[in-house]
């Protein structure tokens, strides 16, 4: 009995390094690519494993591209703790440090504009990034950081609108080297509109905040 548990579990996680080396390849292939640009063959090309193995773990290409897509906000975790505004922000300084060299955001970002052909508008990465926002500035507001009249739904879509522009020009006009620096630009000019006195006084922006040590 303990053997065959034992091979179980090695089977299994023989299952889970196979699975995540086929979404990093994935990942790699549509930042490189786009949606339209990549194929199965060049995925699995990437990872070194044969369809068969591909296939077990996800049934086409947009399967994988909904995966890679549903793991965006995992995979931004801020350097420091924080909640509420702070949070709200520190997250997307984390996002514009961390783009540059995870190939599971670079795909995102590359996949922006053609979520369309493999997932809904109701979980797409725009809505899944809202949500994370409005639940920070909800919070904010329940704390007083955010002005009471503020519609901190509105807020969050205006944030993600930003940052999905930000990280488009800073790509093509600095490699997305100076994104970090462009998020800090847009808390600066939408703080004062949105946040309380005391809490405005409170805030930390400096962009180097969302790169780790």
């Amino acid at each position: 009995m303990a053997e065959l548990t034992g091979k179980r579990e090695v089977k299994q996680e023989r299952a889970v390094r196979t699975r995540a080396l086929v979404a990093r390849a994935a990942a790699e292939v549509f930042a490189e690519c786009g949606f339209a640009g990549a194929s199965v063959t060049k995925i699995t090309q990437r990872a070194g494993l044969t369809l068969g193995a591909m296939y077990f773990h996800f049934e086409n290409k947009e399967a994988l591209a909904r995966e890679i897509v549903r793991s965006q906000p995992d995979r931004v975790t801020p350097p420091y703790e924080s909640r509420g505004l702070q949070h709200a922000i520190d997250i997307t300084l984390t996002w514009a440090h961390k783009l540059l060299d995870d190939p599971f955001l670079l795909a995102g970002a590359r996949l922006v504009m053609e979520q369309d052909l493999f997932i809904g508008p109701e979980e797409n990465s725009h809505q899944q990034w809202t949500e994370v926002m409005a639940q920070d500035l909800a919070l904010a507001q329940k704390e007083r950081e955010v002005r009471a009249n503020v519609d901190v739904n509105a807020v969050a879509r205006l944030v993600v609108n930003a940052c999905t522009g930000a990280q488009m020009h800073a790509h093509l006009e600095s490699g997305r080297r100076d994104l970090p620096q462009r998020v800090t630009e847009m808390w600066n000019v939408l703080l004062p509109t949105i946040a309380t006195p005391s809490a405005l006084n409170r805030m930390r922006l400096d962009e180097a905040r969302g790169k780790s040590a």
